[in-house]
């Protein structure tokens, strides 16, 4: 039997991507860097086997699917290659996988690994339904009909995906060590469209979706009246969010999620919208809008004394203002702390104004050094060109964590896409020192 073997099996695409492999009885192991990240915690769980990067972990008989942030002249590729295996990026497999299933690929710039956890738990309630999110969890379901997966537009390796459906959240500038601006990024969600087979889901609010042209029917939503699916009398409540919905001005159902902000009310909406196409039930849709728990790193909260401690994933000035929505709307009596960690240093000087107005939303600022990636380890500027341009920013440093135990009653975000959790470890550590 073919051994699957990942390299970088830690990355997020690439550990749900095991995992659902491993679920469907099929031997799986795979290498990385020694560092923990969270995306490990359920292959470990599984008991997939991960090594560290050795060319010698590759054997006759293997497929290697190959993570996207690693060359073809990463040794352990080299030696497969040498060996003769197959060796397959992971979106290029998990492109022929998909066409097994009805697919269902969740894209957009920002909201797309809430949304893609919050329709995998809606249809698997509904049918068998596998699924990969882009926070690291997979699950392959013996006889899925339905596969729902994260497609990321970086470096348009979404375009190895042809989907039955696809559910486009947004469309605004990112990832600008790749495209050139937002053109660019509309052009890549444009070939996409092109290639989706039965329909397409649509954030009708966006001006750039709207002018997606496809061969499938569009179906849009969002708050706007001209929106095929409306979401209309949005009210908070202390439980968090209801709203109706009304298809094409008629009125369709009252809906209600336990988290807080307009984005969550969009995402829902989405999710809403295809099942509606798909004929799922009413009260299978509903049930699963109240009992989603959401997605790792995605407004994921512990509460320590009288602060509550946020760790999200957000790493773009959009995200950041609606993570500190919500904790707004959430904690409306507690003051917001922002503790930012910007990824990659294009990014940041790209949007230096744009982190600067979405963190002074904020009612404090701490700052933490730039984190570079596999792809990008240096640049021309420093944490504190961020933090000239925000009034009363600190620069903080997991040594100095104990500043933050002034704000008391408080909710305190840290943000990033890189490792910010180690700022929330350190923070912790030191709290439970005080306590003994």
């Amino acid at each position: 039997m073919t051994v699957y073997y990942f390299v970088g099996i830690k990355g997020s695409g690439m550990s749900a991507l095991a995992q659902i492999l491993h679920n469907m009885g099929l031997e799986v192991r795979g290498s990385d860097v020694e560092t923990h990240y969270f995306t490990q915690d359920a292959l470990d769980k599984a008991g997939i086997p991960i090594y560290p990067f050795n060319k010698d972990n590759i054997q006759p008989g293997m497929t290697v699917i190959a993570g996207n942030a690693f060359p073809d002249t990463h040794e352990e590729i080299q030696r497969a290659l040498e060996l003769g295996l197959p060796v397959i990026r992971y979106h290029r497999f998990l492109g022929d996988f998909i066409q097994k299933f009805t697919s269902i690929a969740v894209t957009g710039s920002h909201g797309k690994t809430s949304t893609t956890g919050l329709l995998s738990h809606v249809m698997e309630l509904a049918k068998p339904t596998s699924y990969l999110i882009g926070d690291g969890t997979g699950m392959g379901t013996p006889d899925a009909e339905f596969f729902v997966f994260e497609a990321c537009e970086y470096r348009r390796h979404f375009l190895a995906y042809h989907p039955d459906y696809c559910i486009m959240t947004n469309i605004d500038f990112d990832h600008p060590d790749y495209y050139a601006n937002v053109e660019d990024v509309f052009s890549a969600f444009q070939e996409m469209a092109w290639q989706v087979k039965k329909g397409i889901i649509a954030y009708g609010d966006d001006e750039h979706l709207q002018k997606i042209q496809a061969k499938v029917p569009v179906i849009y939503y969002g708050l706007d009246e001209a929106n095929d699916f409306q979401a209309r009398n949005i009210e908070r409540t202390d439980k968090g969010m209801k709203f109706d919905v009304f298809v094409r001005n008629s009125f369709y159902s009252s809906f209600s999620i336990p988290t807080f902000g307009e984005h969550n009310v969009l995402n829902a909406l989405a999710v809403i919208t295809l099942c509606h196409y798909e004929n799922i039930d009413l009260n299978v849709l509903k049930e699963g809008l109240q009992t989603f728990h959401g997605v790792k790193r995605r407004f994921t909260e512990k509460r320590v004394g009288t602060q509550i401690l946020v760790d999200d994933y957000a790493h773009h000035p959009t995200e950041i203002q609606a993570t500190i929505d919500s904790a707004r709307q959430k904690y409306p009596n507690k003051e917001i702390v922002a503790v930012f960690q910007p990824h990659t240093f294009t990014r940041t000087q790209t949007f230096l104004d744009e982190f600067a107005n979405s963190l002074n939303l904020a009612d404090h600022v701490f700052l933490c050094e730039i984190f570079g990636s596999a792809r990008e380890n240096h640049g021309n500027l420093s944490i504190e060109d961020l933090q000239e341009k925000i009034p009363e920013a600190k620069v903080i440093h997991k040594h100095s964590v104990s500043e933050l135990a002034k704000f008391e009653n408080s909710v305190i975000l840290f943000m990033g896409a890189g490792d910010v959790h180690k700022y929330q470890d350190a923070y912790e550590s030191f709290l439970n020192e005080g306590v003994k």
